[in-house]
């Protein structure tokens, strides 16, 4: 395929991709630790997740970012899984957050990374895969 010629199955030629955006909001310290100083890792994880995230400052007391995500849906739930292990309390989430915000920042994702993902969400969660892959998030 030439460099510049956009496929007619790109991500964001389906509409479905932008159906109920994943929103979340996030202080600046994890702002910094996920999309770097000046958000320098952002295009990369766009990128490399098949997404457009929007940063957002919002003014309230905590300065908190609001996260807006659009794309394919198994990549918004990984996201939301990898910002929510990076935000947990708990060392085990924390370090699998750290090793999914490593993957994305360096590698585009793939199929096994997603359904790895969905894995550990479900178990984790308590969820049935069928009711975590139906609806918006």
């Amino acid at each position: 395929m030439e460099m510049g010629v956009v496929s007619e199955n790109a991500w964001w030629m389906i509409p479905e991709n932008f159906d109920a955006p994943l929103v979340l909001f996030i202080d600046q310290s994890q702002e910094e630790l996920i999309f770097g100083h000046g958000d320098l890792y952002l295009r990369r994880i766009e990128e490399h997740s098949s997404t457009f995230i929007q940063l957002e400052a919002w003014f309230t007391a905590s300065g908190q970012t609001r996260v807006s995500v659009v794309g394919p849906l198994r990549a918004r739930q990984w996201l939301m899984d990898m910002i929510w292990s990076l935000g947990s309390q708990e060392n085990y989430h924390q370090a699998r957050g750290q090793q999914m915000l490593l993957r994305v920042q360096n590698q585009p994702l793939t199929t096994v990374d997603l359904d790895a993902a969905l894995r550990v969400q479900t178990h984790s969660w308590g969820l049935s895969p069928v009711i975590r892959s139906k609806g918006p998030i």
